[in-house]
């Protein structure tokens, strides 16, 4: 009789070599190797951002022990994805495993493969969120996060479930001391964009703000409590051009309010780019429009 520890064991062993197979060694750092997933059988690979630190001599390492060279078809610092394009085909995609499914304390592996062989690691999901801004600016649907330890040149890799699935990429630059799994829902828009475009687009007004209590009389007339106060203004930029002026305080942007930096942020996608918004600002004691048209982030 096979005792539940045991199958346990063989079922995680399990989990390990379902997944492992779709594990690369990604080496584009003068340190230690990171780790990318497989994304598809045509040799795109899905790793970290913060792991590639020259776009040129990349090589990765395949789970049949070869390695290939490597390009950089696209990366988004805001959410730390990369996608890079291995020279190979034939590849083994992993099984993607459904995020929502999960819930705080279930088991999770964390798999790397900084050398030639997949490795792992054992902890639970620990936390689940909702919408977060990410420290750079990047906005994500949701995160999760884990207590497995992530050794060095473990970023890039999977985070699996106890079946094998694949339910997000791990990362340890987006919240200092904190391991971040960002789940395949999200990195999926990111890699639409980077495949699409090779980053992804963000909106661009070109100001420096602060968040400011207003006035009770306009609080009470613009039905909330705090703006942005316009604190510097970038010469040239769509701002700069739309008449934004430095003392504004901005309390909407297309008829949406805007009281913290994260909501300005919200009304900054890839979609208004190029198009005129009217921001509503008060200046000089009286509320007014402003029209910008909205510029792309370098």
């Amino acid at each position: 009789m096979v005792s539940p520890l045991n199958h346990l064991s063989e079922t995680l062993a399990g989990a390990v070599a379902s997944a492992g197979g779709s594990v690369v060694r990604v080496e584009a750092r003068r340190r230690m190797p990171a780790s990318g997933i497989v994304w598809s059988a045509g040799g795109h690979i899905l790793t970290a951002h913060h792991v590639i630190e020259s776009d040129e001599g990349m090589m990765v390492g395949l789970p049949d022990g070869n390695e290939v060279s490597a390009t950089l078809v696209g990366r988004d610092p805001a959410t730390d994805l990369a996608m890079l394009k291995a020279d190979a085909t034939g590849l083994a995609a992993p099984i993607w495993a459904d995020p929502e499914a999960l819930r705080v304390g279930h088991i999770a592996l964390a798999l790397g493969r900084p050398g030639r062989t997949v490795r792992a690691t054992l902890g639970i999901v620990s936390a689940k969120g909702g919408a977060w801004r990410t420290p750079s600016g990047g906005q994500v649907e949701a995160y999760l996060q884990t207590d497995a330890a992530m050794y060095p040149g473990f970023s890039g890799g999977p985070l699996v479930d106890a079946s094998g699935g694949v339910i997000g990429m791990n990362t340890t630059a987006m919240a200092p001391g904190n391991t971040v799994v960002m789940p395949i829902p999200a990195v999926r828009r990111v890699v639409e964009a980077l495949l699409s475009h090779g980053k992804v687009r963000r909106g661009y007004l070109g100001i420096s703000t602060q968040p400011v209590r207003l006035p009770d009389a306009y609080a009470r007339e613009v039905g909330q409590e705090t703006g942005l106060l316009v604190a510097a203004v970038e010469a040239g930029s769509p701002a700069d051009r739309g008449g934004l002026l430095l003392g504004d305080t901005v309390v909407s942007m297309g008829g949406e309010r805007v009281r913290h930096l994260d909501d300005l942020q919200a009304h900054l996608g890839g979609e208004r780019i190029g198009s005129p918004v009217a921001v509503r600002v008060l200046r000089g004691g009286r509320l007014q429009d402003v029209t910008v048209t909205v510029g792309e982030r370098g």
